[in-house]
């Protein structure tokens, strides 16, 4: 572990440049994952529900974000072995190649094995595909690089999502699964004229199991975490909770939070690169749990779009800034090892938010779920405080 101060010294080297040729070639890779991955992350359920009802769509998204899961644990120790072009490479193939077979059979047994597959490939793709972006960017520019690399990824997949059941009620199923396999696989060219680095001798790795017992690594993931819960809750939860006569508020609502993350989330960057990340994770903390119960009032347009911009605008921050925080405090050689952490504290954040919120709403309603919400987000103070006092530790 290395235990440098957050906030960078001053220099009067140059600035190094941001936008390398190894950084627009990793962008390839990074946006043909995106686009296989959510071009079909709502077109495999709803082909699922065909063969086998509601019950069947749950079972295949929850394949997928299981093997996703568990994909992103064992990553770190794959890259360690074999390297970042290796690894990523092998991932994007798991993505594309089961995607161009996914309608060869209707049956459950097949969805799911394809959904496993294509979830591990997922996870290869993000935890390796993410050290290696981070060991292409200026360590005096990581936090606007990774603002970039952030907008990069994002934008396909807001594309992507709608576009997938789009493009499936005009050409079918079997053309758009060979479509989101075709943007996989075209991608591992790309990578071919990547840089594998590799971690020097002298450095020591940090696992994944030591890094969730080091408290420099676990304060960004528990604080991260925390406002990834609530961006699952308000991602499925919302077009439920917002009156059904209001229903283009949510619309509205959703694209206000994606851009507000999108804007803080650069400039925390920027902020971070000249002042440090560890001052940031508290305001990213205590702006997305603010967001959260201005949100509850469901009756009302006004504060629903508000409430969710101001979520987003903390989460934008809290992404960059604990990412950007956890890169600071490793040797390259555990640049695996934060990617499979962050991804971790985001996938299993929203996905426990999202089950949660569902049987806290049942009980109480949504209004008093999302105030308690906000409540529990406040549990991840104690990290963020820790953070801000003694940032380099």
């Amino acid at each position: 572990m290395t235990t440098s101060a957050a906030c960078p010294p001053e220099t009067t080297l140059p600035v190094q440049p941001l936008l390398t040729r190894p950084l627009l070639l990793r962008f390839v890779s990074m946006i043909g994952a995106s686009v296989s991955f959510f071009l079909l992350l709502s077109v495999v359920p709803a082909y699922a529900a065909e063969a086998g009802g509601g019950g069947a769509a749950g079972l295949a998204t929850g394949s997928l974000m299981l093997s996703t899961v568990l994909g992103e644990l064992i990553t770190p120790r794959l890259v360690a072995r074999h390297g970042y072009r290796a690894t990523l490479m092998a991932g994007l193939f798991l993505l594309g190649a089961p995607a161009m077979v996914l309608t060869v059979s209707g049956s459950m047994a097949w969805i799911v094995a394809v959904c496993l597959v294509r979830g591990l490939g997922f996870a290869l793709t993000i935890v390796a595909g993410g050290a290696l972006t981070a060991s292409l960017i200026p360590a005096e520019r990581r936090g606007e690089g990774l603002a970039v690399v952030g907008v990069v990824s994002g934008v396909p997949s807001l594309i992507a999502l709608p576009l997938g059941l789009w493009l499936v009620g005009q050409v079918g199923y079997g053309p758009v699964a060979v479509a989101a396999g075709v943007a996989a696989l075209a991608a591992i060219v790309s990578v071919l004229g990547l840089p594998d680095r590799q971690a020097r001798p002298s450095e020591e790795s940090v696992g994944v199991i030591r890094g969730l017992r080091t408290g420099a690594l676990l304060r960004p993931v528990v604080v991260f975490a925390a406002t990834a819960t609530a961006a699952g809750i308000l991602v499925t939860f919302l077009p439920l909770a917002v009156p059904s006569a209001s229903a283009g508020v949510v619309t509205v609502a959703l694209f206000a939070q994606t851009a507000a993350a999108t804007v803080s989330r650069w400039v925390a960057g920027r902020y971070g690169d000249r002042h440090g990340s560890a001052r940031l994770v508290l305001p990213a903390l205590l702006l997305s749990a603010a967001g959260v119960p201005v949100t509850a009032a469901t009756g009302s347009a006004l504060t629903v779009v508000a409430g969710t911009a101001l979520f987003g605008a903390g989460f934008g921050i809290a992404q960059n800034a604990t990412l950007t925080l956890m890169y600071a405090r490793v040797s390259a050689s555990s640049y695996g090892t934060v990617s499979a952490l962050w991804n971790l504290a985001y996938d299993g954040g929203m996905g426990v938010g999202a089950a949660g919120f569902g049987v806290l709403a049942g009980l109480t309603g949504y209004p008093w779920a999302f105030a308690v919400t906000a409540v529990l987000m406040l549990g991840a103070l104690a990290p963020a405080l820790r953070d801000l006092r003694h940032p380099g530790h």
